[in-house]
């Protein structure tokens, strides 16, 4: 877990947050707790998605739908607000490890653990099926690990399998590489079997250590799902003939969760859990994430947040765009508590001082309008927007904190500008194979790389770039989570080292990537990454080119690495 910033929300509804548990395509996750003591996960959507109705439509239909599971081996939902000005929802927090952290850590678990997890989740998912729902994204990452048994979480995706809308239209994806269901990856129907191919999955990597179909990018991942055999390693006996069977290409082929549950617990999962379930490290762990969730409390920092009115988060009357929302992770509930008061459900602090750039002895790059600078060039303070680009702008005061240090307040209006239109994309069969390492593509952002520098082109990296900085990142057109980029960048001439890149995947691998300046514009960098001499087999060792452009106080990342899917990210400032 992760402190807040001084950027990030304190209060969502009636839960104090107390640190951030992480971020996703969806929204953040935070860890809250009620007035009351009770300890919840909190999930804030991403602002831009509560600015899109067909989005939230969809997002209350599924917390209404998520409300009514609630089983032993699922973390319920206990609360939400899908009206508030960005939607919310909280769920039961048990403390433990994901599945992914706990085999990167401690490698494969025992042969009982794996039958007691693959049972629990089994009847989990029994349960959610029989309620007419389909989870769609079962994966390491979201199973817990408790002293009391496995937890599958985050229904945030889960639909009625008699839903019609995708949430592909809206380019967030639907599942996770190496783990969807064939059918899910041709945009097929997609049924409970799908899910219990996610299962099989699952188990193969909980046993062996290492994904059933590994892949050093999201294409080649998605091909070998849909025409390769599974590769499970030491797996052997009855797991391995269920595993398999689970991992059948063929949906009519997979059996029930129930019939799985059953082959691994006849006598029900509760049964194998009884008396111990997890080896010795893990309990050891779990035991000492539980003190240390009974000793938790929000730090109070000499800078911390400052409250704001339900008014400063967007709407007509704040005097704002009219069509606002908090920043990321931010939120205000709509609707009165029991004694008709308005409740405050999000605040801010300020926003973190940017320190001064480093005068250099080069030509100051200045942005143009339009890219996240502080003005249009002509004195007025305010940007224009480029057509079909989704801009930021915030209205900020200086102010003071207690230690004296300057700094903005911000009204976090978020101001949509799309002059052109936003093509969603569906995952197929052509769309799997036209992404395929080898294959075309269009050019990279920002144009030819080719121009030679001339004496007045700028060579130095600009102070603003300087810094660390973290976000998730995408591939194949958004549609595939890559898992998190924490990208440094350091002073740097033309031709020389500019910083790392370091790739944490969705399994809890890391590929590293180091980068050199190639080019300075007046609106981005551009550097040729190649992989790290000390990387894994699996990460991906081919020179590339990457782009790096300001938006805002963020930096988006930008990769034309073909055999990767042409990743890309937002990045946020962390150091």
């Amino acid at each position: 877990m992760r402190p807040l910033e001084v950027d990030e929300p304190t209060v969502v509804g009636p839960y104090r947050l107390l640190g951030r548990l992480g971020s996703g395509g969806m929204g953040r996750v935070y860890l809250g707790r009620s007035s009351g003591g009770r300890t919840v996960a909190v999930k804030i959507v991403h602002p831009h998605f509560a600015l899109d109705e067909e989005f939230r439509a969809r997002f209350r239909r599924e917390v209404d739908a998520a409300r009514r599971v609630g089983g032993a081996w699922t973390a319920p939902v206990l609360d939400a607000d899908p009206e508030a000005r960005v939607p919310w929802v909280a769920t039961a927090y048990a403390a433990g490890p994901s599945l992914t952290a706990a085999v990167t850590d401690g490698g494969p678990l025992p042969a009982r653990s794996v039958r007691a997890l693959g049972a629990g989740l089994g009847e989990a998912l029994a349960a959610v099926h029989e309620l007419g729902l389909v989870h769609r994204d079962v994966k390491p990452s979201n199973v817990l690990l408790t002293l009391d048994g496995p937890l599958l979480i985050d229904f945030g995706i889960a639909r009625a399998t008699g839903g019609t809308a995708s949430l592909t239209s809206t380019g967030v994806s639907v599942g996770s590489p190496g783990y969807m269901a064939p059918e899910q990856i041709l945009g097929k129907g997609v049924t409970g079997a799908a899910d219990v191919f996610s299962l099989g999955a699952v188990l193969a990597y909980a046993a062996t250590g290492e994904p059933p179909f590994p892949g050093d990018s999201s294409a080649a991942l998605l091909y070998k799902v849909v025409h390769e055999e599974p590769r499970l390693g030491a797996l052997d006996g009855e797991l391995r003939n269920l595993v398999a069977a689970c991992l059948a290409k063929d949906p009519a082929a997979r059996p029930a969760p129930g019939e799985v549950a059953r082959r691994l617990a006849p006598e029900g999962a509760a049964h194998l859990v009884t008396g111990g379930w997890l080896p010795g490290p893990l309990v050891e762990r779990v035991s000492r994430s539980a003190v240390h969730l009974l000793n938790l409390e929000a730090a109070e920092s000499a800078s911390g947040p400052v409250g704001f009115s339900r008014p400063s988060v967007g709407g007509a009357e704040a005097g704002g765009t009219g069509s606002g929302g908090a920043e990321a992770g931010g939120t205000a509930a709509g609707g009165a508590g029991a004694g008709g008061a308005p409740r405050v459900s999000g605040a801010f602090g300020p926003a973190p001082v940017m320190p001064t750039p480093t005068v250099m002895p080069t030509p100051t790059v200045v942005p143009e309008p339009g890219d996240g600078g502080p003005g249009d060039g002509a004195g007025n303070g305010h940007d224009t927007p480029s057509p079909g680009r989704l801009s930021l702008s915030v209205a900020a005061t200086s102010t003071r904190d207690t230690g004296g240090r300057k700094g903005r307040r911000l009204s976090c209006t978020v101001a949509l500008a799309v002059a052109g239109a936003m093509a969603a994309v569906t995952v197929g069969s052509v769309f799997v194979f036209d992404l395929l390492p080898g294959s075309g593509g269009e050019s990279p952002p920002g144009g030819s790389d080719t121009a030679t520098h001339t004496p007045s082109a700028p060579r130095t990296v600009p102070g603003r770039y300087v810094g660390t900085w973290e976000g998730q990142a995408v591939a194949v057109q958004g549609n595939l989570p890559l898992g998190t980029f924490r990208l440094t960048v350091r002073e740097a001439t033309v031709g020389r080292p500019l910083g790392t890149l370091r790739h944490t995947d969705i399994f809890g691998g890391t590929c590293d990537d180091l980068l050199t300046l190639r080019k300075v514009t007046a609106t981005q960098l551009v550097a040729d990454a190649v992989g790290a001499e000390a990387n894994r087999d699996v990460c991906n060792p081919a020179l590339h080119t990457v782009h790096l452009t300001p938006v805002g106080d963020d930096l988006q990342y930008e990769s034309d690495s073909e055999a990767s899917g042409r990743p890309k990210a937002r990045l946020s400032r962390t150091e």
